[in-house]
């Protein structure tokens, strides 16, 4: 497809698909039902992490979790005595259990001890330009986002006596992961347009900075739309996919997250090119 043809065919699909309609049928759901900045990042946080499996499931599974902390998951995990940690105890979704789900609770309680935002969470020491370089490094560079990925599972995992079976729930370009839960979490506190989809409740992160999230549905259409060569799916594919769609906004090229995610989960593969 031509580029002019596919830029065309990639705005009219992301315009179908950035209406507050996506909202009820996908997991972001759970955090427009919050009003207060923090309560909004942690309920999409878990939102995001639990983001796996038949999308009914998960909604169903987060606000569960959400009943359990009385619709107020902030004032829950800052102020939560020892008895009222038990109404957590016997969450499961997956693999993602309680024990995991008390040390994100321990998380969340000691960062907004030091902060009101978990965007600070994710900002690495010293990433101030959108391309960091590698020293000693001559041509690769690496993407703000990488870095602060994986500055944010460092810091994650700094408290003491962590449960080593809860690291499988929290990826970084380190381990070659897409990142797809991170990024798409990011993408919902940093994007911010006219539709009321994505929040854009930060503003030190900008929408050129942001990874597109790499799932199964969207690897699947972008590689139909042949906007990735890699063969195989990790980190760099996701950073191979961005490069493709900032040829088409710079600005804002992970807006077609909509498109290609819309087009996996609602639309035959063989209706996807022009």
């Amino acid at each position: 497809m031509e580029f002019l043809a596919l830029k065309d065919f990639l705005e009219m699909k992301t315009a179908q698909y950035n209406r507050p309609d996506f909202i009820a049928n996908d997991p972001i759901c759970i955090p427009h039902g919050f009003k207060k900045k923090q309560d909004i990042e942690i309920a999409a946080f878990f939102a995001a992490i639990l983001a796996w499996g038949q999308r009914k499931t998960i909604i169903n599974k987060c606000n569960e979790l959400m009943d359990r902390m009385d619709n107020s998951p902030h004032d829950f995990i800052c102020g939560h005595s020892e008895e009222e940690l038990k109404s957590l105890l016997g969450f499961k979704h997956r693999t993602f259990n309680d024990t995991d789900l008390l040390y994100f609770v321990a998380f969340f309680q000691q960062h907004y001890q030091v902060s009101d935002s978990l965007e600070t969470a994710f900002l690495a020491p010293g990433a101030e330009s959108q391309i960091a370089y590698i020293p000693g490094a001559e041509v690769e560079t690496v993407p703000l986002i990488e870095r602060s990925l994986n500055h944010f599972r460092s810091y994650f995992f700094s408290l003491p006596d962590f449960p080593r079976r809860t690291i499988k729930h929290i990826s970084s370009p380190l381990q070659k992961s897409t990142c797809k839960r991170l990024n798409m979490f990011l993408r919902w506190m940093v994007r911010k347009d006219e539709h009321g989809v994505d929040f854009g409740i930060w503003s030190r992160l900008t929408p050129a900075d942001l990874i597109c999230p790499c799932d199964v549905h969207v690897d699947r259409v972008a590689r139909r739309l042949d906007l990735i060569e890699r063969k195989q799916t990790d980190w760099r594919t996701a950073v191979e996919l961005t490069e493709e769609l900032r040829k088409f906004d710079p600005l804002d090229p992970v807006k077609y997250d909509f498109a290609l995610f819309g087009m996996g989960v609602e639309e035959k593969l063989s209706s996807i090119i022009l």
